[in-house]
C-alpha cells in the first residue's frame, strides 16, 4: 500500500497503522485502543439466519482487552443456529483482526471487529455462514488456482411522509438528483461511513423505483461496491446494511431492503456480479470476447440457478419480485446487457481506449491504459438472501462449470438476445427452464441439487436441512394465484416481511 493509498483510505485504523487492513495484528489494535481513548469494544458476527449480531465489552484494563482479542468469548449457540442442541451449547467467538473498524455511531468511541465461530475443541464450526463460505473458497482455489471475486448491488426503499414539493416521479427515480431525490444525503452519508468501515464502493445512485400515496414517499436508491475477494465482499455488504439501518433510524425515516414493498412496482434486488482472476489477470476475456472460462461459469450458474434461489431468495415476497416485465428473471438464460435474463454479461471497457481522448480532445494524452473489468451479473437474488451461502453457493455452481464436459455447449445453447418476457412465444421455448415461483418450489429445487452443495462437505447435511424446512414453513406453493387480486392481502404479506431482509 503506497503513501497516497494510506492517505486516501477512509478508514481511521488505516491511517493510524499506515498498513493495510490484512496485517493488522494485535498489537496494533491495543496501540489504537489505547491512542484514541477507545472504551467498548463490540464483536459483530453473523449466524445462521444470515443476520448481524452483537456482543459488547466494556474494555476496563488491558490485561482484559488483551485476553478478549486473544481468546474471544462464549456465546450460546442454541440460540444462534437452532439445530444446536442446548445441552451442547456453548461455542466461541474469535475475532478476527483485519475486520476492525471505529463505530461510527455510538457517543462513547467503539472499536467494532468481526468474529468467527468456533466449537468446544477449537474447530471452525461447520455450519457457520463465514465458515461455509470460507471452506467453500479455500477448495475452489486450491482446485482451480483462481480468485473468486465479487460485488452486490444493494438496492433499497427510504419511506417517509409525503413532501408535496418537487414531488417523486413514479417510477422515473434512476439517477434522479436532489431536490427530486429527497434523500441523496443519507445515502451519501451511508457510503462515506461504509467506505470508513472498509467498504469498498464503486458508486452510489438513485434507482428506479419511485412513488407516493397520499400519505408517504417511497424512493429507491442502490449503492454499488467494487469486486473484492469473495469472503471481502460478503463482510461488506452485511456491513453495509446494518449502517444504512442505523442512519435512517437517525433520520427518523424507515428503510427497507425487502424484494417487494408493493405490487406494480420495482422491486429490490441484490444483483451479484463475479469475475475470476489468475495471478492478478482477469480470465473473464478471450481473443474473440468471453472466456471458455467465463461461458463455463455461466452454464454452472445456470445449472444451480433454482438450487440458488433457496440462498437468494428466500421469503414469500421475494417472488412477488420475480415476475415478468419488471427487469427481474423468470427464465433460465443468459445474454448480453440484458436486464431480463438471469445471467447478465455488462459493459466491460473492451475497445474503448479512445473514450476519454474523444470527451476532452484538449487534454495531453497521459491516460493510463487499464485492463478490461469484464463481470457477469447473476441478477436473481434479493434483500434477503443469506449472504454467505449464497456467494458459497455461486462458488460451487461455478466450480460446477468448470468441470462440466459440455460446459461451453450448454452455455451457447442458453444465450438469448430479446427481452425475455417474450420468450415464451419463440420458437423451442421448451429449452428454457423457468426460476422457482414460490419458497416451496425453491426448497423442492434445492432438494434436488443438495449434493453439489454438500460435496466436500462445504454445506453440512444439516444446514442444507434446515433450509429446506424453513422455505417450507411458508407454506407459499401457489401463492402468487392465491393472492391474485388480493391487494389487502399483498399489502399485509409485504408487511409482515418488509423488515426481514
Amino acid at each position: 500500500m503506497t503513501e497516497s493509498d494510506l492517505l486516501l483510505n477512509p478508514n481511521e485504523l488505516v491511517q493510524f497503522l499506515k498498513k493495510p487492513p490484512e496485517e493488522f495484528t494485535k498489537k496494533d489494535l491495543v496501540r489504537f485502543i489505547e491512542h484514541k481513548g477507545i472504551r467498548f469494544l463490540n464483536f459483530r458476527y453473523v449466524a445462521e439466519d444470515g443476520k448481524l449480531k452483537t456482543l459488547n465489552f466494556v474494555i476496563s484494563s488491558l490485561e482484559h482487552l488483551d485476553q478478549v482479542l486473544t481468546t474471544g468469548e462464549r456465546v450460546d449457540g442454541s440460540s444462534l443456529f437452532p439445530y444446536i442442541s442446548a445441552g451442547s451449547s456453548d461455542l466461541y467467538v474469535i475475532p478476527r483482526f483485519n475486520t476492525a473498524f471505529l463505530n461510527p455511531f455510538t457517543d462513547v468511541p467503539s472499536l467494532d471487529i468481526l468474529c468467527s465461530f468456533y466449537t468446544g475443541d477449537g474447530s471452525p464450526l461447520a455450519s457457520s455462514p463465514e465458515n461455509i463460505l470460507r471452506k467453500a473458497y479455500q477448495l475452489f482455489r486450491k482446485e482451480t488456482g483462481y480468485t473468486f471475486k465479487a460485488l452486490g448491488e444493494l438496492e433499497y426503499y427510504v419511506n417517509s411522509p409525503h413532501d408535496e414539493f418537487y414531488s417523486l416521479v413514479d417510477q422515473k427515480g434512476y439517477h434522479q438528483s436532489i431536490p427530486f431525490a429527497k434523500f441523496e444525503d443519507l445515502r451519501m452519508e451511508a457510503m462515506k461511513l461504509i467506505a470508513q468501515a472498509g467498504g469498498k464502493i464503486k458508486y452510489g445512485h438513485g434507482e428506479v423505483g419511485s412513488f407516493s400515496t397520499e400519505d408517504e414517499d417511497f424512493e429507491q436508491h442502490e449503492i454499488e461496491f467494487l469486486a473484492q475477494p469473495v469472503e471481502d465482499a460478503a463482510e461488506q455488504l452485511i456491513i453495509a446494511k446494518w449502517i444504512i439501518r442505523n442512519l435512517s433510524y437517525r433520520y427518523g425515516v424507515e428503510v427497507s431492503f425487502a424484494p417487494k414493498i408493493t405490487v406494480g412496482k420495482a422491486g429490490s434486488g441484490l444483483h451479484i456480479h463475479m469475475l475470476l482472476e489468475k495471478e492478478g489477470v482477469n480470465v473473464m476475456v478471450g481473443d474473440e470476447g468471453l472466456s471458455s472460462t467465463a461461458r463455463r461459469m455461466i452454464a454452472g450458474i445456470l445449472d444451480l440457478s433454482d438450487a440458488l434461489t433457496a440462498f437468494g431468495n428466500t421469503i414469500p415476497t421475494s417472488y412477488l419480485r420475480l415476475v415478468p416485465k419488471q427487469e427481474a428473471p423468470t427464465t433460465v438464460c443468459w445474454g448480453d446487457r440484458n436486464r431480463s435474463v438471469l445471467v447478465r454479461v455488462p459493459l466491460g471497457w473492451l475497445g474503448t481506449g479512445n473514450m476519454t481522448s474523444d470527451a476532452n480532445p484538449n487534454a495531453v494524452d497521459e491516460y493510463e491504459v487499464f485492463p478490461p473489468r469484464q463481470s457477469i451479473e447473476f441478477r436473481a437474488p434479493d434483500g434477503s438472501a443469506n449472504i454467505h451461502n449464497l456467494l458459497a453457493g455461486l462458488i460451487v455452481a461455478t466450480w460446477h462449470g468448470l468441470k462440466m464436459e459440455d460446459g461451453e455447449k450448454a452455455a451457447e445453447d442458453l444465450y438469448v438476445d430479446i427481452d425475455t418476457s417474450d420468450i415464451r412465444s419463440k420458437p423451442g421455448v421448451e429449452k428454457y427452464a423457468h426460476l422457482p415461483g414460490s419458497c416451496w418450489e425453491s426448497a423442492e429445487a434445492l432438494e434436488k441439487k443438495r449434493s453439489f452443495f454438500e460435496q466436500d462437505g462445504i454445506f453440512p447435511k444439516g444446514t442444507i436441512d434446515k433450509v429446506i424446512s424453513r422455505l417450507k414453513s411458508y407454506d407459499d406453493k401457489d401463492l402468487s394465484e392465491r393472492l391474485f387480486g388480493k391487494d389487502e392481502e399483498i399489502h399485509q404479506l409485504v408487511l409482515q416481511y418488509i423488515h426481514y431482509c
